[in-house]
């Protein structure tokens, strides 16, 4: 049926309206960098496969995930006009580029010593307490997560800030919020190879086309009358899986969020220099920090941010973890 409404994003990365359910008290999603696309060569594992036991080809793209840091711990209330946020509790630590994104408060003292530092996390620990104890009245929580795009190669200093859902019940969410409370989350945490996840991504803009790119109609016969690429008596016509209630003409084109359910985990990986591309990988540069391998292509350009989630829809049958024996390092200058 395509998409529709076929609307431009608001921001310039993803937003997730909605979290699978799961028992298990850990955040169910994660973010990270688009670095690009290379292949490897996977054993085929596949029971009923022509290609059984067999080195086959694989188009993979490597997402750059360095840990994420908790900024804020959010409560929520169910009511009849849906969730309401009833209160907020930010961790007494932030990095200071988050001063590029939001208003945060400023620091008070220039105190360093070890006896100051012990007298501030102590104080800091009994008000996390007090304040958590006063907010009885919630339904879930969400924690605020923001990026560390400094330690990446993608020259960006402004990190992005988006929420993220805990699993399990609202006393395990309280729990485990309480414990990364301005600390670092990494991938590990999240997810594992062999894992489907959900990419929530943007596509790539194409800026101002014609509505043959923009619609997909039909070339015109040449010897149409003024143009060949313009819509002409077209009707009610169905070229967006629906009848169309105006005509095809030139617009923008592209920057639209959408999201590819159950992408393959291939690998998690500690070490760049096993991926890293000689040269380094076209418009991003080089990986510095624990990457994820995803079989086959994610929307948008290099450098966005991919919001990656767990699976809502599973597949019944998930494939057991592949054996890579070859990892392309060849460079991606002029291919």
């Amino acid at each position: 049926m395509q998409f529709w409404p076929r609307v431009r994003a608001r921001y310039s990365y993803a937003r997730i309206r909605n979290w699978p359910a799961s028992k298990e008290p850990k955040p169910l999603g994660f973010a990270g960098y688009k670095v690009g696309m290379t292949h490897l060569l996977i054993n085929d594992n596949r029971s009923h496969s022509l290609t059984k036991g067999t080195d086959i080809f694989c188009p993979i793209t490597i997402v750059e995930c360095p840990p994420l840091k908790t900024a804020s711990i959010r409560f929520y209330k169910k009511t009849q006009d849906g969730s309401k946020l009833v209160s907020e509790l930010f961790a007494n630590s932030l990095d200071r580029e988050l001063e590029r994104k939001i208003t945060i408060p400023k620091k008070k003292g220039n105190e360093t010593t070890d006896e100051r530092a012990r007298e501030l996390n102590a104080s800091t620990r009994s008000r996390v307490q007090v304040e958590l104890s006063q907010v009885t009245d919630f339904d879930f929580i969400r924690t605020l997560c923001y990026t560390q795009p400094r330690l990446t190669s993608t020259g960006k200093k402004k990190p992005e800030i988006f929420e993220i859902a805990i699993g399990g019940s609202k006393e395990q969410q309280l729990a485990y919020a309480k414990e990364k409370l301005g600390k670092e989350i990494i991938v590990n945490e999240v997810f594992k190879e062999g894992q489907l996840l959900d990419a929530h991504s943007l596509t790539k803009g194409k800026g101002f086309q014609g509505p043959m790119k923009r619609f997909g109609i039909q070339l015109r016969h040449h010897k149409s009358e003024k143009s060949r690429r313009n819509p002409g008596s077209l009707g009610p016509w169905r070229g967006q899986g629906h009848v169309m209630w105006r005509v095809a003409h030139a617009g923008k084109t592209g920057y639209n969020l959408r999201t590819e359910y159950n992408k393959l985990i291939l690998k998690i990986g500690n070490k760049p220099e096993e991926i890293n591309a000689k040269g380094g990988f076209l418009n991003y540069g080089i990986v510095k920090n624990t990457y994820v391998l995803i079989k086959g292509s994610i929307a948008g350009s290099q450098k966005r941010l991919v919001r990656l989630a767990e699976a809502t829809r599973p597949k019944k049958y998930i494939e057991e973890p592949y054996q890579i024996t070859y990892t392309s390092t060849e460079s991606k200058q002029g291919t």
